[in-house]
């Protein structure tokens, strides 16, 4: 954290009534840094490592335009979009905006693919003040003209590095084009890493954005403890299960490269008594959220996941991440161990480095500037496995079945002045 505080920032008095209810008290960097910049109308390319609140960022200067700026009678909603790379981080902001929004008034509507196609539908219908979520689902919508874009005044491109990995460029490019110019909005973009591709996509579609980099001694969050073993393909089984049986799991996150394999782990898992569940890009969407709130909650003690599930999320006291897998990408490292040790707390990364992915190695310690300390593997380590549980491949796809979700809360009028909060 920092010195500055959130009050001395004079936001709208809804979200400073939000904001003490939920004591939030100081900036982090990246907020101390950005917000009072776009609180002021400027464009911002962000760049911060992953748990920092860069959502509480763009999120707090977009509310706080909103509350703040008079809206003619004659226009409407929505004002503001948020765009994400993954389902999960949609909802993530979603429930961030919810939490942050909720004295204000505001609709806040989450559109992503995968499940809840009508009500989503339904609560755009019924107007919104913003929208957060993935680009697909949201062209569907606005193609439809279930929507306009003609009245945007905040636009909010979160892990915009992730976003040209999955290959969502084309998208976020028709949907710029379709809102006022960027002189018009304000323009927020948020990322990890603001490479050259990111920068060409802010000085294309930004207002001559504010450049701010977080950076710190490590790219790696600060308080995680990093352990390394390396150790042959057959005996990574026997390690994971000696790792829970010295540490016993409560909440640690397993990240495996491919969906197969964590169908494995999490049959041995089970198998050999551990509570385990797989995260992965062909869960059903409905499935997946029931999951991450078992997570959450603590009811689930490990979950099993490929890079689905390696950005955006913020889940509170993960104890343990484990890389199953050596990820193929330096970057990845970095993002899955930051499900650890998020907003200054502490946690442990253990990684298998085995004969298949090792090679990954040298690129990961060269990125994030560090050896990772590497232990022995002794026999006593290892534990004999007993038989696996076979897993079953979830029914359905990733569009999953059209199911209506919970509603969306019922329509506030934007208010033009937030004076009585």
């Amino acid at each position: 954290m920092t010195d500055v505080t959130l009050k001395s920032l004079a936001l709208s008095p809804s979200l400073q009534d939000s904001l003490d209810e939920t004591a939030f008290t100081h900036c982090t960097p990246i907020q101390a840094a950005t917000l009072p910049l776009a609180m002021k109308g400027r464009d911002v390319a962000g760049q911060a490592q992953t748990g920092t609140g860069k959502s509480a960022a763009f999120l707090l200067a977009t509310m706080h335009h909103l509350m703040e700026t008079p809206v003619e009678d004659d226009k409407r909603g929505p004002w503001a979009i948020v765009l994400a790379p993954t389902r999960e981080l949609a909802i993530q902001i979603h429930k961030d905006a919810e939490l942050l929004g909720r004295f204000t008034g505001l609709k806040c509507v989450a559109v992503y693919g995968g499940t809840g196609y009508e009500s989503q539908r339904k609560a755009l219908e019924d107007e919104a003040d913003i929208i957060i979520g993935t680009p697909g689902r949201i062209i569907d919508f606005f193609k439809q003209r279930v929507f306009s874009l003609k009245n945007i005044e905040v636009v909010v491109l979160d892990e915009a590095d992730r976003m040209f990995d999955l290959g969502f460029i084309d998208d976020i490019r028709y949907l710029l084009r379709k809102m006022p110019p960027p002189s018009k909005r304000i323009n927020m973009l948020y990322s990890a890493t603001l490479s050259h591709r990111v920068m060409e996509l802010a000085y294309e579609h930004m207002n001559d954005p504010e450049i701010v980099r977080i950076e710190t001694e490590q790219v790696t969050a600060d308080n995680v403890t990093q352990k390394l073993y390396h150790v042959p393909k057959e005996d990574k089984i026997p390690l994971l299960l000696g790792i829970f049986k010295d540490h016993t799991p409560e909440r640690t996150i397993v990240f495996v490269n491919t969906k197969r394999t964590a169908d494995d782990v999490v049959g041995y898992l089970q198998g050999n008594g551990y509570d385990g569940q797989v995260i992965s890009g062909d869960i059903p969407q409905n499935k997946r959220e029931q999951l991450l709130k078992r997570f959450q909650s603590g009811d689930l003690p490990i979950l099993v996941a490929t890079d689905v599930a390696a950005r955006g999320l913020h889940i509170p006291a993960v104890s343990h991440v484990i890389n199953f897998d050596l990820p193929q990408e330096a970057e990845d490292y970095v993002h899955r161990i930051g499900r650890t040790a998020r907003a200054g707390a502490s946690g442990d990364a253990i990684s298998l480095a085995c004969d298949q992915y090792v090679y990954s190695l040298p690129d990961i310690e060269a990125y994030i500037e560090q050896k990772i300390p590497s232990e022995i593997v002794t026999p006593e380590m290892l534990v004999e496995p007993k038989p696996p549980v076979k897993q079953k491949r979830p029914a359905g796809s990733r569009s999953g079945p059209k199911k209506s979700g919970s509603g969306q809360g019922s329509r506030a009028p934007r208010r033009r002045n937030s004076a009585n909060g």
